[in-house]
């Protein structure tokens, strides 16, 4: 029996949480130490500067390059003091050099802890001070700003490595380097930088934290603002399903029950019930197709075909029947249009038509559909009402539907009135070769 057993499995649980650790040291202090991370200017529009006026608060936004700005004048101002020959050449680079490290946590952070590690041991050994080690007082103050600068712009996880790293290092120079007889203020510092890590890392993770809440609660009020619209909708569905559904099918019945209360009714008149009836059943059903998605959760849509183009024919012979004048022509090459496009094509003629049998009754229409080349073009016009049928009163939103169709498709749409009192729908879709050949 051969047992295989792969290098990742092979190692010891310790090798692996020490490996794992190591990886993550190389990536907050190792990996891109280099990179350029400007420090951004602060967002004066939370906390106490909110209340300021606007013209003065953006002013404030700069507020943390100054405090670090600060914070190397003051290092530099320690350094002046502490170094051996006073307003010497020295003295600027013993005093210049830890403040512009200071500084550079400003454009580069992990760079300016290595760089305040590195040029410690250096200017102390040039310096010859014994008044501490491996920080006198100028770079005990340097380490420790880097310290707390750098922790504030990265991932909590990084105060830790850089104390850790800190550590080290005293150690290694405390043994190794050691300077003079002076006592040590390692201990002292890691001490200092433990706490100020500490504070800094405990405002972090609220601040994380914090953030965290807020956005789980914009979502969580988002979720909720739609949810009540959805169930807003899904009521206003319901009363509209069952009332029209209602109605309509109290219509069906009673046309289909018309003929035989009259005694030898013309055919005309019984043509006339049998086209209510089927018209008010087609209405039916589609409004239960539509709208019979909110009546249960598992619905399933019956499978019927959409209409198309190709049922216009059907649609007009639908509407002269009801008593309407209208007259269809077709120009250019027809063809098969993408299925999107054919529905919303008759959908648009469907609701023109029905707004000329309800606000200009009498008058005659047409329709015009015309194969372009780029596209398809549809055209309802209609003359004025005539007759004694008074139009219905107020207007319902079957233009703003079609509109929402026509933009749908990135087509264009015009509705106005005509010079001789009529109305005129005309709707362009533009329609790719490449969709139309599909």
């Amino acid at each position: 029996m051969t047992s295989t057993r792969t290098t990742e499995t092979s190692r010891s649980p310790e090798l692996r949480l020490t490996l794992k650790a190591l990886g993550g040291l190389r990536a907050d202090l190792v990996t891109d130490a280099f990179a350029y991370r400007p420090l951004p200017r602060m967002d004066v529009t939370r906390g106490p500067l909110r209340i300021l006026p606007a013209r003065i608060r953006d002013e404030f936004g700069v507020l943390p390059h100054l405090a670090v700005g600060f914070l190397a004048l003051i290092v530099f101002a320690l350094g002046g003091e502490a170094a051996p020959d006073a307003f010497g050449p020295f003295t600027v680079v013993y005093a210049g050099v830890p403040a512009a490290i200071v500084l550079l946590t400003l454009i580069r952070p992990v760079l300016a802890f290595w760089a305040s590690l590195a040029s410690t041991p250096v200017l102390g050994l040039v310096g010859g001070s014994d008044d501490g080690w491996p920080w006198p007082p100028h770079f005990f103050a340097m380490h420790l700003f880097v310290l707390v600068v750098v922790a504030m712009r990265t991932r909590p996880r990084t105060a830790g490595w850089m104390w850790l790293v800190t550590a080290g290092y005293a150690f290694f120079v405390q043994v190794f380097l050691r300077v003079g007889a002076g006592p040590s203020d390692a201990v002292p510092l890691l001490f200092t930088a433990g706490i100020a890590l500490l504070l800094v890392t405990t405002f972090q993770v609220r601040r994380e934290a914090a953030r965290e809440v807020t956005a789980q609660q914009t979502v969580t009020a988002v979720e909720r603002s739609k949810r009540t619209l959805l169930e807003e909708r899904t009521t206003i569905a319901r009363e509209l399903h069952d009332v029209v559904a209602h109605h309509m099918s109290v219509v069906a019945i009673q046309a289909e029950a018309a003929p035989y209360r009259v005694e030898n009714p013309p055919p005309e008149l019984e043509q006339a019930f049998a086209t209510i009836r089927e018209n008010a059943v087609a209405a039916l059903t589609e409004l239960r197709r539509v709208l019979g998605v909110v009546r249960a959760e598992n619905y399933e849509a019956p499978d019927a075909p959409q209409p198309t183009l190709a049922d216009l024919d059907g649609l007009v012979g639908n509407v002269r029947e009801a008593g309407l004048d209208v007259t269809k022509t077709v120009t250019g090459s027809v063809r098969e249009l993408p299925q999107g496009v054919e529905l919303s094509a008759y959908r648009i003629v469907q609701e023109a038509l029905s707004n000329v049998l309800r606000h200009a009754p009498g008058a005659p229409a047409t329709v015009e559909v015309s194969y372009v080349l780029g596209g398809l073009g549809v055209r309802v016009v209609n003359g004025p009402a005539r007759g004694l049928v008074k139009p219905s009163p107020g207007a319902g939103h079957g233009i703003t539907g079609m509109r929402e169709r026509v933009t749908m498709l990135d087509g264009e749409m015009t509705a106005g009135t005509t010079d001789d009192g009529g109305y005129e729908v005309a709707v362009f879709i533009p329609v790719a070769r490449e969709e139309a050949a599909a």
